[in-house]
């Protein structure tokens, strides 16, 4: 486990309601942080019954942004139903939230909720990860400055896709990911993240190569997708009810 800075557990416990669970995202979880690198945190909290029913209701997404400590922290935190409608969707953002190792505050129900989220698996979680690869080579190659970090982006996401295709389970971790896969590649991309700054330039990168490669992974995704053993549809809905009906009905919840 990582060493957590003073400051992060502090701007968490400074959060206005309890949380399920809070979490590190970004390049921390996907193993390639450079020393510059802000800190992601992302969250579910719990709103009181209050202020779910009542004419003043609370905010089911919390922002905020700040530098502590010469620390750039940028939290997301998001009400618990917002977050269990968003598990139902083809969404990989929230499965990577929600199954990050790197764990700042947790619950009992935290772990509950790892494993209701199985059933929330669909192969249609492609459509994120072929999408977000996309988007992130564009920015790549976008005004030919040839970022390290998008770069890493494209292959993190397209591995992370056809590992959940292939086994139902999410790793966001690009390190973890190579010693499965194996891309001759990767190890030299991340050394150099890690030995400069966030927006890093590649500055000898043979593109050509690189969009054949995009090309060929990202096959691969799509060869995953196609055979993939995974549902169609979730599965988890009453499960999600009863866990959300559980924590709102649980005022002293933490």
């Amino acid at each position: 486990m990582m060493n957590i800075p003073p400051s992060i557990n502090t701007i968490i416990g400074q959060q206005p309601y309890p949380l399920l669970f809070a979490i590190i995202s970004g390049s921390h979880l996907y193993g390639f942080p450079s020393p510059d690198s802000d800190y992601d945190l992302r969250g579910v909290h719990i709103l009181p019954v209050e202020e779910v029913v009542g004419l003043e209701t609370g905010d089911e997404t919390i922002e905020v942004s700040e530098v502590r400590e010469s620390l750039e922290i940028d939290l997301v935190t998001h009400d618990v139903k917002k977050f269990f409608l968003m598990l139902l969707k083809k969404n990989g953002y929230v499965l990577e939230q929600l199954y990050s190792p790197l764990i700042l505050t947790t619950s009992p129900e935290h772990e509950e909720l790892k494993f209701i989220a199985k059933d929330c698996i669909t192969r249609h979680h492609y459509y994120h990860y072929i999408g977000f690869a996309a988007t992130q080579w564009k920015l790549f190659n976008k005004g030919q400055m040839y970022r390290i970090k998008v770069l890493l982006y494209v292959y993190r996401v397209l591995l992370t896709g056809i590992h959940l295709m292939q086994k139902g389970e999410v790793e966001a971790n690009l390190i973890k990911l190579d010693e499965v896969f194996n891309l001759p590649y990767i190890h030299d991309l991340i050394a150099q993240k890690l030995a400069g700054t966030e927006r890093s330039i590649l500055s000898d990168v043979n593109v050509a190569f690189h969009q054949i490669e995009y090309e060929r992974v990202r096959n691969k995704l799509h060869e995953a997708y196609e055979s993939s053993p995974l549902p169609e549809t979730p599965s988890a809905n009453a499960a999600l009810h009863n866990l959300l009906v559980r924590l709102r009905a649980n005022t002293n919840f933490m």
